[in-house]
């Protein structure tokens, strides 16, 4: 038995160390953008789905309202999916000319509210290139110049751009921060790999006839969440080779990290969710792969109580997962300029092995909580 469990420790091992260099290599793939060329002449149209964002909704549409692009090539259009709060209000004192506030109509009761409220408003939308975000977001004054000088550029479908989190207040917060960026980079170097990939509505960019080419969100509007990640998978299908991540500093979104942990834990079953509903194969043998070796080191860990040698195997592969999750992370880090998160990694490294077996468990559950609604 203890030969058996070692095998399996070190290929499962090896093949995460395989992924994670993937990764590495993919992101080091991602060229700089293009230098920007001016004038830009695409009309764009931002899209903000909004369900109970007071809080924030006013900022972030201030944000676009004062994009360093032309008033006239710039529409923002703005869904309230149901709120209970003012955001509607919130949004109508904004003094912008391009900028439209809709009531989604959803009844009888759906499933997957966002990607009803964003077909809605492309289907009313002006602009030729869709960029979705949500109603908790910031952005700089280049977003948008940034995002369509690479689509003019390029011709591309489809750019995923990177968020990240700020204002990090408590060292949970940080944890969160600089997971989400191996998830940034996740989902950029798997573009850049051509394996499909990953990516984050908050941050996304889209040509509005190439949405209606694939479809929209037909044969994936009955899941709740993959807005995002499926509409990609869609995309990356029908147009290869024209799908890119924008590794632009002046691209940037940024949101706050959940507050609490009940917060956090519904967030992530959310888009864990997702998985099982992936129609590339290399993603869920990927997934498979990763959830296979954290459950096997926690099989380490828990029969080093009973055995050293198990205590052992358990320091030196999670030492040498250390090593390769610091050289996969430490570029990101770099240039979201956020390295001094890098401190919290051999914590992280830990930690993840409990959570990401919990979280790929629990996200295959029927049902979870969205917004104070209960969807699957």
């Amino acid at each position: 038995m203890q030969l058996l469990i070692d095998i399996l420790t070190v290929l499962l091992a090896l093949a995460y160390f395989l992924i994670a260099g993937s990764f590495i290599i993919g992101w080091r793939k991602i060229r700089k953008p293009l230098l920007d060329k001016t004038p830009h002449t695409t009309k764009v149209t931002v899209i903000i789905p909004a369900r109970n964002e007071e809080k924030m909704i006013g900022k972030c549409v201030g944000d676009i309202a004062a994009q360093n692009y032309p008033v006239e090539l710039l529409e923002i259009i703005v869904i309230d999916d149901h709120s209970t709060d003012s955001t509607a209000e919130v949004v109508q004192s904004i003094n912008f000319p391009n900028l439209k506030l809709i009531k989604l109509q959803a009844d009888p009761a759906l499933n997957s509210y966002k990607k009803k409220a964003i077909a809605d408003a492309i289907t009313i939308a002006s602009g030729d290139l869709i960029v979705t975000t949500d109603g908790d977001c910031r952005m700089g004054p280049n977003w948008i110049r940034s995002i369509v000088n690479e689509y003019e550029a390029t011709g591309n479908k489809m750019l995923s751009a990177p968020v990240a989190y700020f204002e990090e207040q408590t060292a949970f917060e940080e944890l969160q921060g600089l997971e989400f960026m191996s998830l940034i980079s996740l989902g950029a170097a798997s573009i850049a790999n051509k394996i499909a990939g990953s990516c984050n509505g908050a941050n996304l960019a889209y040509e509005k006839k190439a949405f209606f080419e694939v479809g929209g969100f037909t044969g994936i509007d009955h899941i709740a969440s993959g807005d995002d990640e499926l509409l990609l998978h869609k995309m990356l299908s029908s147009f290869e080779g024209k799908v890119s991540f924008l590794k632009a500093r002046e691209a940037i979104v940024y949101t706050h990290a959940k507050p609490t942990l009940k917060e956090f834990i519904a967030q992530r079953k959310r888009w864990a969710s997702k998985s099982t509903k992936y129609q590339n194969k290399n993603m869920v043998w990927m997934g498979i792969t990763v959830f296979s070796f954290y459950a096997v080191m926690l099989l380490n860990l828990f029969i080093a109580v009973f055995n050293v040698h198990f205590a052992w195997v358990f320091i030196v592969v999670y030492l040498c997962k250390c090593l390769i999750d610091f050289l996969w992370v430490i570029p990101v880090a770099r240039f979201l300029n956020k390295t001094n998160l890098m401190k919290w990694l051999p914590v992280l490294v830990f930690i993840h092995l409990f959570y990401i077996v919990y979280i790929g468990l629990a996200g295959q559950s029927k049902q979870y909580e969205w917004k104070g609604r209960m969807v699957q």
